[in-house]
């Protein structure tokens, strides 16, 4: 086997890249990283330095990749370790760079040590990746090494090569094979059904209509009136937006069916957006933005629309994204997500592994918590 590092995903034609993934997950398709470095979005610039890696069998054919960027802070990635590089700083040792096998500015589950099609090389291949990456780590004076939202599987395999895993929560829907949104809320006790449309009817009362779009469906043009709402949310918290225009309307053109928009409209301004991808078998929300505080509309235009639009298309999960414990009462519901690590220093390893044990527990303790208050009905009304 070869490794090669890459400097930009172009560097691979994207029909090989995208002949490794094993399912129809839109983040770690060729298309969405190219966006991401095309528009500047990732960049050496914005702290996600490019260095992909690719492994190929003797013949030149592409048997192995890893999504990989040398980071120089640890913004965009929610997996959040601030507290480690402090410790390092007050150690007087450099925590950055640091590299990390992620989608940028996505939490999103999905596989990361992508290895073409053949159990029999499969653990071969992402060893290989590993080790590469580990060896990259040290020829760039990288503190560590991190693997951002595998899934389960892969987070096991992670585990079995010597990673510390790191375990937290995230609330997701899942379609119990609803007949409409309806048959869903019938799932709930009888006081959280009320609650729930309750905040339909304010939206609808307010006189805001929703219209369902792709990427296919957007042109130029209208992005100009969809980036003020979806700008507005960072500018609030003191920060630009992730993804600029360009981005977007590169997504919209490269990936028109994995892009859906919801559109909220007060006759026929536009007063919310959420903005959400889907694969074959999920939705996941990723950004959301309105004009105005208008009560419930952010349920409606982030949850509600999502769930019927699951339902309509008889997808299985929706995952909206990080934190928010509001998003239980309206039938999302704890889950595991994991992220997997590897530290240079073997004695801030061993300090940080046993951290992880102790926040390991503390987060199972949560998602038992959480898990109490999920609206489902638990016997008969």
């Amino acid at each position: 086997m070869r490794t090669r590092i890459l400097e930009s995903i172009n560097d691979i034609q994207s029909g090989e890249w995208n002949a490794l993934l094993p399912d129809s997950n839109p983040f770690v398709r060729h298309e969405f990283l190219a966006a991401l470095e095309d528009s500047g979005c990732v960049s050496v610039g914005t702290g996600w330095q490019p260095m992909h890696i690719t492994c190929e069998a003797s013949d030149g054919q592409l048997i192995g990749a890893m999504p990989l960027y040398l980071k120089s802070n640890s913004y965009g990635e929610f997996v959040f370790d601030f507290s480690w590089a402090n410790a390092y700083q007050q150690a007087g040792l450099r925590y950055y760079p640091k590299l990390v096998s992620a989608v940028p500015f996505t939490p999103a589950t999905g596989p990361r040590l992508l290895a073409g099609p053949g159990d029999n090389i499969r653990g071969t291949v992402e060893e290989t990746l590993l080790v590469t990456a580990r060896e990259l780590a040290s020829s760039y004076g990288a503190s560590s090494l991190h693997i951002l939202f595998p899934d389960t599987l892969q987070a096991q395999r992670l585990k079995e090569l010597s990673l510390l895993l790191r375990k937290d929560c995230q609330f997701h829907w899942h379609n119990q094979q609803y007949a409409d949104f309806d048959d869903f809320l019938a799932q709930f006790t009888a006081e959280k059904r009320k609650k729930t449309r309750r905040e339909r009817r304010r939206v609808q009362e307010a006189g805001i209509t929703f219209r369902t779009l792709t990427g296919a469906d957007l042109a130029s043009a209208d992005w100009d009136e969809i980036m003020p709402l979806y700008s507005a949310t960072f500018t609030r918290r003191g920060r630009p937006p992730y993804l600029n225009k360009n981005c977007l309307v590169q997504l919209s053109n490269s990936m028109p069916n994995n892009l859906v928009l919801f559109l909220g409209y007060s006759l026929s301004e536009l007063v919310a957006v959420a903005l959400c991808f889907r694969s074959d078998t999920t939705l996941y929300g990723r950004y959301w933005g309105a004009t105005r505080f208008i009560d419930s509309l952010h349920f409606e235009t982030c949850y509600y629309q999502g769930i019927e639009f699951c339902i309509r298309q008889g997808l299985q999960t929706f995952e909206p994204g990080t934190q928010g414990e509001h998003k239980i009462a309206r039938g999302f519901v704890p889950t595991e997500t994991w992220s997997a690590h590897w530290l240079s220093h073997p004695e801030f390893a061993r300090a940080i592994d046993a951290y992880l044990d102790r926040e390991r527990e503390h987060i199972e303790n949560y998602i038992d918590a959480a898990t109490e208050h999920v609206p489902y009905r638990k016997g008969p009304d």
